[in-house]
């Protein structure tokens, strides 16, 4: 595949596609071996193997072994698929928001105090929360030249 000049797109062609989002949900919620995950989202064996192996060979999980003869393996994820947790949890807010007519079906909530969880943009100078019309992209020395025509910088 031809190396690609926008993270969202990179990130699409690791983790973009719905089996793959549902499959790292799970694996986030707890259900991490094969059978379960299998079971679970309805998946066919063989396309669960092929989207589990791309998160393997892209570092966002691990295979870990707990049983022999048969082998069995359960999947756990690398620091770079914990990275993915306010990624996910924006996904979810969202899909409550806009895409549900009734309550959302599971709240998360700090498992120390019990209050929701909530999702923002925030400055790394101020720490105030920032809309998206607040937002600017500044192209970066590797950002590439016909990409840079097509942005709008103000």
């Amino acid at each position: 595949m031809p190396e690609v000049n926008c993270s969202i797109e990179a990130t699409i062609r690791t983790v973009g596609d719905r089996w793959t989002l549902l499959i790292l949900r799970n694996i986030f919620r707890g259900i991490k071996r094969f059978e379960n995950i299998q079971k679970d989202l309805g998946i066919a064996r063989n396309l669960l193997s092929k989207r589990l192996q791309h998160l393997v060979e892209n570092e966002v999980i691990e295979r870990f072994l707990y049983q022999e003869k048969p082998n069995r393996y359960e999947y756990r994820l690398t620091s770079k698929g914990r990275a993915l947790s306010p990624s996910l949890i924006a996904l979810m807010q969202w899909g409550d928001q806009w895409c549900s007519s009734d309550e959302p079906p599971i709240m998360l909530v700090h498992e120390n105090c019990g209050s929701p969880l909530t999702h923002s943009v925030q400055c790394g100078n101020c720490d105030r929360d920032v809309k998206p019309g607040e937002i600017k992209s500044l192209p970066k020395s590797n950002f590439s030249k016909s990409a840079k025509e097509g942005l709008n910088v103000n």
